[in-house]
């Protein structure tokens, strides 16, 4: 009696959080497909309509297949170029020669910058850009998110780095590998599930930022979350297509999130010491 009420218990506070979690969702997605007198009127029956998504993405004002560009442009490049560093960087701390208090103090100096809100940095971002003639391109947003991101890049990257027996290491070095063979041809292809999982996570940073896209950007490459935040305007709020663009907006996360869930759960060198 005491299991099945614990597990009653359990079920109904799971329901309970996982009905808080998607709520809001659900609430969205109701207005994505109301109209905006439905949406004013707070119907809660009505007929769904796809005026809101025509607006968003053919009208004559609409920009939005631009901005979706824009943030895959930039998050896939930004996360390719943490990738690169963040693989090597924690190659040379974790697996080389390297004395044990300069790893400690990087990793520290990591996790401290890691802590500091992107806003502190946002103004002299801007003055840089604009001096040097890259405000409003994407080569602005791309630095500025890669300097965001690779704290947390290295430091996914690095725990995956630590789990690769040692043994492996060693039997390459008695193979004759150099330290870059050694990179290349063993550390990655066992990296490769966690690399995978680190993008995943790195692109939707990228993706949903929107307090260092709103001051690098204007109208020409802006990113999806500045673009959605443009429908609320001075005397008009579009909720209809700013819900539209909302909904759409999730779209590449859970498409990622689902294929990244089995690189995450999966051992990273399951059979690789035998």
């Amino acid at each position: 009696m005491r299991t099945s009420t614990e597990k009653l218990i359990n079920y109904f506070m799971l329901s309970f959080f996982a009905i808080l979690v998607l709520a809001p969702f659900l609430w969205i997605a109701t207005i994505a497909f109301k109209t905006q007198i439905d949406i004013m009127m707070m119907k809660i029956i009505f007929k769904p309509t796809l005026f809101n998504f025509d607006k968003l993405f053919f009208s004559k004002e609409a920009t939005f297949f631009r901005d979706i560009f824009n943030s895959l442009f930039v998050g896939i490049i930004s996360t390719l170029i943490i990738l690169v560093i963040c693989s090597m960087a924690s190659f040379t701390m974790i697996r080389t020669k390297i004395s044990n208090w300069i790893t400690a103090v990087l990793f520290l100096w990591v996790i401290v910058f890691h802590m500091l809100p992107p806003i502190t940095f946002v103004g002299s971002w801007f003055q840089m850009a604009n001096s040097v003639g890259l405000f409003n391109s994407r080569i602005a947003l791309i630095l500025a998110h890669v300097t965001v991101n690779l704290p947390l890049g290295l430091l996914i990257i690095s725990s995956f780095m630590r789990d690769v027996p040692t043994e492996i290491q060693e039997a390459a070095y008695i193979d004759g590998c150099s330290n870059r063979q050694v990179y290349l041809k063993v550390m990655l292809p066992l990296l490769g599930p966690g690399l995978f999982a680190t993008a995943v996570i790195v692109f939707l940073f990228s993706w949903n930022d929107f307090m260092v896209a709103m001051n690098l950007t204007a109208k020409a490459t802006q990113t999806v979350p500045v673009s959605i935040a443009t429908f609320s305007q001075q005397y008009e709020v579009r909720y209809g297509e700013m819900a539209a663009g909302s909904l759409v907006s999730l779209v590449p996360a859970l498409i990622l999130t689902f294929f990244a869930q089995k690189y995450i759960v999966k051992g990273l060198t399951a059979g690789a010491v035998k």
